[in-house]
This record gives structure tokens, C-alpha cells and sequence, in this order.
């Protein structure tokens, strides 16, 4: 045989050899794809949704684009929409009360991308866990939440609040507005720090508070730039990218801080004379305190790993939830000035100064309470609660989806939902009256979710935001930048993209 034609049939042997290979690893991929495709077909198509293509699916908005757009789609589509991310990819929303009622009242984990996301920054606390270890962890913190251990929190959150307001006094200006949802994020973040470990000397100044603030700010950025880049939802590429190498470098510097605290804590537990002269200076027991006294009935707690993630979960749901919470309710009484003046009265009412504040003040603040739900209902902290069906579930309507779906609750859409709210997009604090909360679905306002897996940490959350409200209304006068507009942004919780700008002015 001629020797060119042996290596030409080498080489020709040799690559037929890897193209089978090739296909043979592929063909099965392709086929699994294919079939995931057209199960999820079948799954949804008792739910109508937007024109689709087969490669580009119908998920065309932007984060922002997004919220506008599920302001109105309910009125075309009631209750539910699909919507699909590629040809493969789909996922149910729901915005109808009596489909949250039955989505929440479920077992389903908490398995979406957006969660995976955070554990290497949260660990598994209880915002990620699921099943019996949810359980469990949930009732070992409960404690830490009873109205004993909440009220002893009000001084702190006073702190704080005065120190952001003292601040705002220094920078104000007559002439132009201030950009004010990172300084209560900042306040938010104080108060939680304070109730967590009792730390006293935090300001503004401090270092340690001031570079975790900006490391967790970052994280959070990295997130929600993960979440909306299709090909960063893989593990193997994202760990390519200096994104990852950021990430993994600040969850480690923000875990650094509360880890010595646990064990400096921890080494003082097993002094008994040690704790008690801890305890007697603070005279309350705080956050951590109240998680390493936890047991269970076999006298079982958390471990150290446990409660260093249990730790950082408090911190960031607290600081987040209640930094947007409060931010958007004081946007909403700058751009409501009638509704600023009643909430203003009613606590010049009750408070002589804001030194004055106490846990009884704040069951004495009904209209202003009304109108932080009304702003809660039009700005939700948590836009969005998903999960992915571990067993088929049954709406009240007779559709029905299979295991392995994944559900998302649209808070916003429901909140916005005219179906439920007539004019849903005025803010009108009557909504929340008493007689007006008897007549509507306890699942259509949802700002800290409902059933066994409400927000544990809400009762914490209203104190801080009404503390808030109280004394910034005592001392300020708001009233919006009509130039600067906030844009709501949906990341981990509801920010204002651009900010939220005000000009204060002082009352005296």
C-alpha cells in the first residue's frame, strides 16, 4: 500500500473516532434537553402567557422593565403567567391570593438559583434551609424574637436613627436634595449589629462597620449580576470569571468579624463569672446570646458553623428588609404631603422628643403604621419567593402543575394585582384601616410572606422601621427631588437603583 495513503487512513480513523465519541456524549445531553423541553411544554400549556420563540423564550426585560411590566400583565393574564428563559428553561409566576395560599402552605425547598447564589455569603441559615433542619434551626431562634427580647431593642435602634439624623443635619442644604436610602441602610445596619452582638462604639467613622458595609453592598452587587447573566448560572464558569474571585474574597473577609466575635463569646459562656459581668453591663441579652442558650428537648444547639451562618442571615435580611421598607415609606410621604402631616401629628402626640420613644409609643401609632403598610404593599422588600415543586400541586381554578416546576410568587404583581386593589398604584393608607383588612384575602398583602415560612424576623423589622419613621418625622420636613425620580430595582430585595432623593427640612 502506498505509504501517504496509511497515515491519510490513520488520520481519517482517528477522526471518526472522536466525532462518535463526540456524539455519543451529546446525542444523550441533547436528548435530555429535549425532553426536559417538552415536559415543561406540557406542564404549562394550561397557562397562557406571552408570544414565544423557540431559542430566545419570551423573557425579554430588563430587572426594572420587568416590575413595570407585571403592573399590568395580570389584567390579561389572571393569576398566573409563564414565562421562558431560552428553550429549556421556564418558570411559573403567581400573583393570585388564593394561589399564594396554597404555594405557601407547601413543604417546597428552596432550590432556585437565586439561593444557591448565597450560600457561600449567608451559609445555610434559615433563609436557604428546607425540611426537618428548617425546622429545627426555626425553633431554636423563635426565642429571639419574643416581645421580651424585642423591647430592650428600642434604645438601640434610637441610637442609631439619631445618628443618621444628626448627619443628615450636617449635610442638608437649602438648595438641593440628598440622596438618603444609604445612610438608613447604614442606620439599619448599626441597629442590627447592635442587637446582634451589643457592640456600642459602631459610627460611621468606625472601620470595621463602614468596610463591612461596602464588602456587603459588593456581594450583594455580585449576586444580582450573577442572577441576571445566563452563562454565570454555571459553576464552572463563574468560577472562571475575576467575578468569583471577588466574591469568594469578600464572603470570607465579611465572615471574619462575626466568627472571633462567636468565639471570644463563646470562650466567655464557659466562664460563668466572665458572663455574668458581660451581662450585668448590657442588662439585655442580645441576638447571640439568645442562640447560644438555644437547646432543644434532647439539650442539643447549634454548632459553631450553624450559628456563625444563622448570624450572618439576621444581619443581611434585617439591614436589607429594613433599609428598603424604610427608605421607600419615606418616598412615599414626601411625595404624599397630606398623608406626611397626619403621621407627623399623630406622633408629635405621643412623643415629647424622640428620647422619648418607648416600646408602649409604638402600638400608639395606628395611622402611621398604615401608611408604612401602604408603602410596604406599593414597594415590597421581597419582590419575589421561589421554590421548586417537590409533589404536584392543585390550584383553586382546577390547573395543576407536576413535580419538579419551578413557582414564583410575584409579590409585586400581587400587590399591584387590580383584581385585588382598586387603583393599586396610589398610595392610599386607608387600604390598611381595620375595617378595610377584615373585607380582604389574608394572602393579598405579603411583604414578609405568610404561612410556616413567614419572615421570623417582621415584628424586628416593623420596630426598626417605625422607630425610624417616628423620629425622622419629628425632626424633618420631606419633600421629593421631582428631578431625581427612584427607580425601583428588583436584586435580592427591592432597592432604588438611582437612590432616593429628598430635601430635608428641619421643623425647628
Amino acid at each position: 500500500m502506498d505509504s501517504g495513503v496509511v497515515p491519510w487512513l490513520e488520520r481519517h480513523w482517528t477522526l471518526s473516532l472522536v466525532l462518535t465519541l463526540a456524539l455519543a456524549t451529546l446525542l444523550p445531553q441533547i436528548l435530555k434537553l429535549y425532553l426536559r423541553r417538552q415536559r415543561l411544554l406540557r406542564a404549562l400549556r394550561p397557562f397562557p402567557g406571552l408570544p414565544t420563540n423557540w431559542l430566545g423564550g419570551n423573557k425579554r426585560y430588563e430587572p426594572e422593565e420587568e416590575l413595570q411590566a407585571f403592573e399590568e400583565l395580570p389584567q390579561k393574564y389572571p393569576s398566573a403567567l409563564p414565562l421562558w428563559f431560552g428553550p429549556f428553561h421556564a418558570i411559573l409566576f403567581i400573583y393570585d391570593p388564593e394561589y399564594a395560599k396554597i404555594f405557601l402552605n407547601r413543604k417546597d425547598p428552596k432550590t432556585s438559583v437565586a439561593y444557591k447564589f448565597l450560600i457561600p455569603w449567608l451559609g445555610r441559615g434559615l433563609l436557604i434551609l428546607h425540611g426537618e433542619k428548617w425546622h429545627y434551626h426555626r425553633r431554636l431562634v423563635t426565642p429571639a424574637f419574643h416581645f421580651n427580647i424585642l423591647k430592650d431593642y428600642i434604645h438601640l435602634i434610637k441610637d442609631s436613627a439619631r445618628m443618621m439624623l444628626d448627619e443628615w443635619e450636617k449635610l442638608r442644604t437649602e438648595d438641593s436634595s440628598m440622596e438618603v436610602s444609604e445612610s438608613i441602610s447604614f442606620m439599619a445596619l448599626d441597629s442590627v449589629l447592635k442587637c446582634t452582638f451589643s457592640v456600642q462604639d459602631l459610627s460611621k467613622e468606625n472601620s470595621f462597620l463602614n468596610t463591612y458595609f461596602q464588602n456587603v453592598s459588593k456581594i450583594a452587587n455580585l449576586v444580582c449580576s450573577r442572577m441576571y447573566s445566563f452563562f454565570y448560572h454555571s459553576d464552572f464558569i463563574y468560577k472562571l470569571s475575576s467575578d468569583f474571585q471577588e466574591f469568594r474574597a469578600l464572603c470570607q473577609e465579611v465572615k471574619k468579624r462575626p466568627a472571633k466575635i462567636i468565639q471570644d463569646r463563646k470562650a466567655a459562656f464557659k466562664n460563668p463569672g466572665e458572663q455574668e459581668k458581660i451581662q450585668k453591663k448590657k442588662k439585655y441579652l442580645d441576638f447571640l446570646d439568645i442562640l447560644f442558650q438555644a437547646r432543644d428537648a434532647e439539650g442539643g444547639g447549634f454548632t459553631d458553623e450553624e450559628l456563625v451562618d444563622e448570624v450572618n442571615t439576621f444581619m443581611f435580611a434585617g439591614q436589607d428588609t429594613m433599609a428598603s421598607g424604610l427608605s421607600w415609606t419615606l418616598y412615599c410621604l414626601a411625595m404624599n404631603p397630606e398623608h406626611q402631616k397626619k403621621c407627623r401629628e399623630e406622633i408629635q402626640g405621643i412623643l415629647e422628643d424622640e428620647d422619648s420613644i418607648t416600646w408602649d409609643h409604638l402600638n400608639q401609632m395606628p395611622y402611621s403604621t398604615m401608611c408604612l403598610k401602604e408603602a410596604l404593599r406599593l414597594y415590597p422588600p421581597g419582590p419575589k419567593i421561589g421554590r421548586q415543586l417537590i409533589e404536584p400541586i392543585t390550584f383553586p381554578d382546577g390547573r395543576s402543575l407536576p413535580s419538579g416546576v419551578i413557582v414564583i410568587l410575584n409579590i409585586w404583581a400581587l400587590h399591584c394585582n387590580p383584581a385585588i386593589w382598586e387603583n393599586p398604584l396610589v398610595f392610599d393608607p386607608e387600604r390598611f384601616s381595620p375595617e378595610n383588612c377584615e373585607k380582604r384575602h389574608p394572602y393579598a398583602f405579603l411583604p414578609f410572606s405568610a404561612g410556616s415560612r413567614n419572615c421570623i424576623g417582621q415584628q424586628f423589622a416593623m420596630i426598626l422601621m417605625k422607630v425610624g419613621l417616628a423620629l425622622t418625622l419629628l425632626r424633618f420636613e420631606l419633600f421629593p427631588d421631582l428631578e431625581k425620580p427612584p427607580v425601583a430595582s428588583p436584586q435580592i430585595v427591592l432597592r432604588p437603583k438611582n437612590g432616593i432623593h429628598l430635601h430635608v427640612k428641619p421643623l425647628h
